[in-house]
């Protein structure tokens, strides 16, 4: 190996760690070409799960199952190939420790919002991808956390332990909304109903400022519902008038009852007598 090629492979070992991921395009960038990253394969400091795509093998002893994480692939594209997306609705809400709440039957959805890369859904992980790129509200930045995070401008023990590196994740205030924007077709009724209730730390400041630049009135309209069935503390700040609800009802499920309040069709068990519903 010459010595510019030696260069190029400290360089590369030096910047990837151990099972972190990187396409074609990012060792381009790096003066690593086609060939050269074939050699590496084959010399075994770079394996090829698929075409395009190449990852720094684990180092002996790793967690067995450790390549089918979800966490390596997502912070290898946030944070090596800067993609710009974050792990959203239930998944965020995961991750900020509301297990217990987010009920979920059969394999595991990793919720990302913005622009994530193909090949994340076409790896054998323990989690389904789910991408929505379409931004529920206008600004794709308010609520979500650790986008700052930068290699260059990191501390040596983060620089020394990637699995450490943050995850770009909305909010608890953001992931709430995320996830009733999922609701009836991709998240339940029941599901939300105990989320709510867990929801009693909310930031009505950060809340208000959510809901004025949300853009599904379903989801604004759901909200308000459920804010008002569990009324917590924070509900009391949330100012509906400054909110935009839209006009005219909304029929989410069939043979459902029509909350007077909120003029949206739920199943009967989430919607209150006339004067709970505020008639």
């Amino acid at each position: 190996m010459t010595g510019r090629n030696s260069t190029k492979l400290k360089n590369l070992l030096d910047t990837v760690p151990p099972g972190f991921l990187v396409d074609s395009p990012w060792l381009e960038e790096h003066g690593i070409y086609r060939q050269l990253a074939q050699s590496y394969v084959q010399a075994g400091w770079l394996e090829r799960p698929l075409q395009g795509l190449y990852r720094r093998p684990f180092t002996l002893g790793g967690s067995p199952g450790a390549e089918r994480d979800w966490k390596i692939p997502v912070l290898s594209a946030l944070w090596l190939m800067h993609f710009k997306f974050h792990v959203a609705a239930t998944s965020a809400l995961e991750l900020h420790g509301f297990t217990h709440y987010v009920r979920m039957s059969g394999r595991r959805k990793l919720y990302l919002h913005g622009a994530p890369p193909s090949w994340l859904s076409k790896l054998d992980l323990t989690a389904e991808i789910v991408v929505r790129q379409r931004s529920l509200f206008q600004d794709s930045k308010t609520g979500v956390e650790n986008t700052d995070f930068s290699l260059e401008n990191g501390s040596p023990d983060l620089t020394a332990s990637p699995w450490d590196w943050p995850l770009a994740m909305s909010s608890p205030e953001r992931a709430l909304l995320e996830t009733i924007d999922e609701t009836p077709n991709h998240e339940s009724f029941h599901n939300l109903d105990m989320l709510f209730q867990s929801m009693g730390n909310l930031r009505p400041k950060l809340i208000m400022q959510l809901l004025q630049m949300c853009r599904s009135i379903k989801t604004k309209r759901l909200f308000f519902v459920f804010a008002d069935r569990h009324a917590h503390a924070w509900r009391k700040y949330i100012d509906e008038s400054a909110i935009d609800l839209g006009s005219g009802d909304r029929m989410l499920v069939k043979g459902g009852k029509l909350h007077k309040r909120y003029r949206i069709t739920l199943p009967a068990e989430f919607v209150g007598t006339e004067g709970q519903d505020g008639a």
